[in-house]
Parts: structure tokens; C-alpha cells; sequence
């Protein structure tokens, strides 16, 4: 049996910064990851980085072809330069799943060959895996997708069906619109965006309408099945005829491969591993970390947890879940649509004392100069402490605006404050002076 001081299960956003510090301070590390593909994790390799690369080099116009070959580029030169960023401080990387045979024994299984590995910390980072819903013929038709898949077409779909009308449902609908597929997003759900002010809502379903995107809502699918060379998605309505079909109907902890039945661990109703607020399991030295501990599914909030760890291992443990502040997020469609905090309802359901301010993008300087007129901001505050409750930025580049917004919700600078902050022109962000002017 192999022992190690750390060992590190899965290559995601926490576990390889916990690999990577702990061998820095002279820890012995291992980390386990099954999937040479998947060095560096999800963001970088299935995720983020991939879906952003496609977009913007569709939004240059190449063809489908070098679209995909400069996305390929991205992944691959990232993936072996996280390789090779942890060999070189000293950690052991084995090609393996593992799986727990008790509470502080894993076994590593590569091919035929097997071997039993054991530390005294032991850090589950295996991320999240595709929900697929019981609908009849969604696991067995031809042509069906889910993200992971569909950034894998050799050709560019025709007619692209999209299952799911949240973040990942609509990123895929604009990036395979802008590459020339016809894109037809079919939601359950009744609302669009239900979590977003309806406002700012109307306007990005406006603005994906222009472009060619047919949004449906309130669909019931009730059967998925082939035909020739199509996919059929059978509903309570109709039946809709595409070349490809992708499936962004959420995503779950991936527990399955772990067999966390031999062990002590605890799971949440919902398939989570249960943590504390340092993130550690009910097993004291298993921790778990990222997407498959059931927090927010977001790279940045899995780099948080690995602080959280570090923090508790090396002895300081001052920093929590607890201490978690505000969680900005950001929804990729055009123009970016980026929210933190409460909405103008969720202000007005907890009854407190509240002010709203909203403005269009057509009516700034920088909006003009860009010739991008789409989009608003819109904020929400606290009328008698003065603290910023809320904000939704629709406009280019409010995946960076936001983050002056989080600044100043954790720091509890008051809203006040932007009415005379000194912003460079023109810019966007510079127009929070006038949105916090209420």
C-alpha cells in the first residue's frame, strides 16, 4: 500500500491548488485523476475555458472548422501546462479511478492493474456529471448530446435542439446561433430566467429572439426518438425535428465512481457529500471540495473551497464557509449578463427599506462608441443602511463590472459611495455613478 500525507481525487479547480501548496510546504502528495483529457479539471477542459474560446473565435467569423481547431489549441496547451505545473512541485500524478475500500483507503484501478493508496488527508474533488432526466429514448437516441459531447461535432448541425433553458442551455444556443446553426431552445419551465430581474430578463429573451434564436417555454417533452437522421423530441404540444439535440437539463455531484458506501461518509437529500464549514466530510480528514460537495457550481467557488481547506489544515482555520460572502455569476449570451445579490422581489419579500435604479445601456456614452445599445444596469440598495443589496449589469463587459459591485457588497461600502467615485472615460463603469444616484 502506497501512503502519502495528501491525496488529491480528481484534477478540478480545488484539488489541484490543494496539490499544488501542500507539496510546496513539504507535504508528500498524490493526485488521482482518471482521465488524461482532464488535467487541469473541468473548467479548462469541458467548461469554461473551451465554450469561451468557441465564442469568441465564432464571433470573429472563422469557419466551424477553425473554430474548433483554435478551441482544441486552448485546451491542450492548458491541460499539459497544469501537468506539468504540479510534476514540477512534486506531486505524484497517477492516471486512475479511485474508488474507497474504508473511511481512509482508496484503491486505484488503471486498466488491469491495482493498488491500494491511503494519507492521512484525503480531498474528493470529482466535480459534477450530466443530469440526464427519465425521458424515454434520451439515453439510447442517436445524436443526442450533452455540453461535454456537443463540443465534440466533427460537423456544424443544421438544426440544433436545445433541452434546458438555464446558463449552460443558453450559452451553447448563442455560440452555435453565431456559428449558423438554427437553434430552437425547448424549456419546461414556464418563466425565462426565472432567477433574474424579469426586466433584464425580457430583454435578453428580446435580444436572443433578434438574433435567431426561437425560445420555448412551458414544453413538456415526453419522448426522444431517431428518424433517418434526425432526432425527434416528442411533447404534450408537438413533435420537433433536429440534427442534434443537447441536453442542459443540470448537472449532479459524481459520486458514483467513489463507492463512498464503504465508508462513513454522508450524502445531502439531493447526492451531495455532506461538509462542515471547513469542508470536511463525516469522516474527520476526508474533505470534499468543488461542484461535488452541492455548493455553487462555479469554478471560482471551488478555488474558495480550497482556501477554506488550506486554511483549516495549516492550522489557521479562520476562513469558512461561514465567511463566505457574496457569490457574483455571470451568464455568457450577448451582451454578458452578470448578477450578485438580491433582485428588486427578493428585497421587497424580505420587507426591507429599498430603492431600485435602472438604466439602458443606450443612454451611455461608451454604449455609443461601441455601437453595442443592448442591455441595462440595474441596482437595488438598502434606503436606511445605504448598503448595496443587489445588481444585475446586462451589458458588454459586465463580467468585469461585477466584480467592482462584490468589492463593494463584502467591504459594505455604501452605495453613496459610487455617486462621486472617479471612473475613467468612456467606459461602462463608469455609468455607476449615475445608476447608484437614486
Amino acid at each position: 500500500m502506497l501512503h502519502y500525507d495528501i491525496v488529491v481525487i480528481g484534477f478540478g479547480k480545488a484539488g489541484k491548488t490543494l496539490a499544488a501548496k501542500f507539496a510546496s510546504i513539504g507535504k508528500k502528495t498524490a493526485l488521482i485523476e482518471r482521465s488524461q483529457s482532464m488535467y487541469g479539471g473541468t473548467c479548462i477542459n469541458i467548461g469554461c475555458i473551451p465554450t469561451k474560446t468557441l465564442l469568441v473565435a465564432a464571433e470573429h467569423n472563422l469557419s466551424f472548422d477553425q473554430v474548433l481547431a483554435q478551441k482544441e489549441a486552448v485546451v491542450q496547451r492548458l491541460n499539459k501546462k497544469n501537468y506539468v505545473t504540479l510534476q514540477d512541485k512534486g506531486v505524484d500524478i497517477f492516471d486512475a479511478e479511485a474508488h474507497f475500500v474504508s473511511n481512509k483507503v482508496l484503491e486505484m484501478v488503471a486498466g488491469n492493474d491495482r493498488q491500494e493508496i491511503t494519507a492521512e488527508t484525503i480531498i474528493i474533488n470529482t466535480g459534477a456529471t450530466s443530469t440526464i432526466l427519465p425521458i424515454p429514448g434520451l439515453a439510447t437516441s442517436k445524436y443526442v448530446y450533452d455540453s461535454t459531447g456537443i463540443q465534440q461535432l466533427s460537423e456544424l448541425p443544421e438544426t440544433l435542439g436545445i433541452l434546458g433553458g438555464g446558463n449552460i442551455g443558453l450559452e451553447f444556443a448563442g455560440l452555435y446561433n453565431t456559428l449558423g446553426s438554427k437553434v430552437t431552445v425547448l424549456d419546461a419551465s414556464d418563466v425565462f430566467l426565472p432567477r433574474v430581474e424579469p426586466s433584464i430578463a425580457q430583454l435578453a429573451k428580446q435580444y436572443l429572439s433578434e438574433d435567431g434564436i426561437t425560445l420555448l417555454q412551458n414544453v413538456r417533452t415526453t419522448e426522444i426518438k431517431n428518424q433517418g437522421q434526425k432526432v425527434l423530441v416528442v411533447t404534450e404540444g408537438e413533435t420537433y425535428s433536429f440534427d442534434a439535440l443537447l441536453y442542459a437539463t443540470g448537472r449532479k455531484p459524481n459520486i458514483a465512481p467513489l463507492q463512498l458506501e464503504n465508508t462513513d461518509i454522508q450524502l445531502s437529500d439531493r447526492g451531495a457529500i455532506k461538509v462542515n464549514k471547513h469542508c470536511e466530510t463525516s469522516v474527520p480528514g476526508v474533505f470534499a471540495v468543488g461542484d461535488v460537495n452541492g455548493g455553487p457550481q462555479f469554478t471560482y467557488v471551488s478555488l474558495d473551497d480550497a482556501r477554506i481547506v488550506y486554511h483549516y489544515i495549516t492550522g489557521a482555520g479562520d476562513y469558512t464557509l461561514e465567511h463566505r460572502k457574496q457569490i457574483p455569476n455571470t451568464l455568457f449570451i450577448t451582451p454578458p449578463l452578470s448578477q450578485i445579490g438580491m433582485t428588486e422581489a427578493q428585497a421587497k419579500e424580505a420587507k426591507l427599506p429599498y430603492s431600485v435604479k435602472e438604466i439602458p445601456v443606450a443612454q451611455m456614452p461608451r454604449g455609443h462608441v461601441n455601437n453595442q445599445l443592448r442591455g441595462a444596469f440595474k441596482v437595488v440598495v438598502n434606503t436606511d443602511t445605504k448598503e448595496i443589496l443587489g445588481a444585475t449589469i446586462f451589458s458588454d463587459g459586465s463580467q468585469e463590472i461585477i466584480n467592482i459591485i462584490t468589492v463593494a457588497m463584502d467591504n459594505h461600502i455604501p452605495y453613496t459611495y459610487f455617486q462621486h467615485q472617479l471612473f475613467t472615460h468612456p467606459t461602462l463603469a463608469e455609468n455607476l455613478n449615475d445608476v447608484f444616484d437614486i
